[in-house]
């Protein structure tokens, strides 16, 4: 009975210690209209718990699903919600405003003909709307963009080709490829996955056309403006059976190459949600240690 009454107790303590994390709201598939993309576009987003009782502006988090996914992956199935109010409460993070946009399958980019012009969307009338209607510090300090997969590769991406809007970058199992994988993709994962992105009907060395090259971090690191991307703190984690290795250490190989500061961790674990549930905490830490940085 002793031992029943002390497991009963220290359960009781536990539960009552774990209800007092104070809980942010979540709203989910929200729309805005998108004149550049022609359609209503779904978002979620999640408010900090004190976000409704006070009159103060937060930092934000850009936060991109991958591909197949939607607004609502990363709330779902990565619980960011549960790790952000955790990691609040705990001050391992600042409150911070998490907002996570559909994206379909556009890979965040515009595309070869600009029948879909998701980039130009994104900073031109999504960002600008975000934050006219939530309280959000607007300055680059606190500005962050994180994501997995396709939304990895457009947080690089993102980072890299808008450098003046972001202080930090936290990719996992980014969708990075080398050209030469470009080049030597079975035909069937091209058409599924890249040729309305760059071109149909390609094969070979004609895949790899100024416009995918344009869109590649491995490359376009090698031709940009190293000044404004140092300014970018950039977190990079890719698991160690995961089929997108390659071009994570190549584009760490380049990083490293051209004097880019850049943390890289290569972890147990493959292209899961159980491996991003794992990081997404030490991501959002990368993020919020930059919010505090002077």
């Amino acid at each position: 009975m002793k031992f029943l009454f002390l497991l009963l107790t220290v359960l009781l303590c536990f539960g009552a210690a774990h209800s007092q994390i104070p809980r942010g709201v979540v709203k989910e598939s929200l729309t805005i209209e998108s004149k550049i993309l022609k359609k209503d576009v779904n978002y979620t987003i999640y408010l900090p718990s004190d976000y409704e009782t006070s009159n103060r502006r937060y930092p934000v988090v850009y936060l991109l699903h991958g591909y197949g996914d939607s607004d609502v992956g990363w709330v779902q199935y990565g619980e960011a919600s549960l790790f952000a109010d955790e990691a609040i409460a705990k001050r391992i993070i600042p409150p911070m405003i998490l907002v996570m946009p559909d994206a379909g399958v556009s890979w965040f980019i515009n595309n070869y003909n600009n029948s879909v012009r998701y980039e130009d969307f994104f900073f031109e009338e999504f960002i600008p709307f975000i934050e006219s209607n939530y309280r959000i510090r607007t300055k680059k300090r606190f500005r962050g963009i994180a994501g997995l997969s396709m939304g990895g590769y457009g947080a690089i991406l993102y980072s890299i080709k808008h450098p003046e809007m972001f202080s930090a970058c936290a990719a996992f199992s980014a969708a990075i490829w080398t050209p030469e994988e470009y080049k030597n993709m079975p035909d069937k994962r091209w058409k599924h996955w890249q040729s309305v992105l760059y071109g149909k009907n390609l094969t070979g060395s004609d895949r790899v056309t100024p416009h995918l090259l344009s869109n590649n971090p491995i490359e376009l690191i090698q031709n940009s403006d190293l000044k404004g991307i140092k300014t970018v703190r950039m977190y990079i984690d890719c698991g160690d059976d995961d089929f997108l290795y390659k071009g994570n250490s190549t584009f760490h190989i380049a990083l490293r190459d051209l004097g880019v500061p850049h943390e890289y961790r290569v972890r147990d674990g493959r292209h899961s949600w159980t491996y991003w549930r794992s990081v997404l905490p030490e991501g959002l830490k990368f993020i919020g240690d930059s919010f505090r940085l002077k």
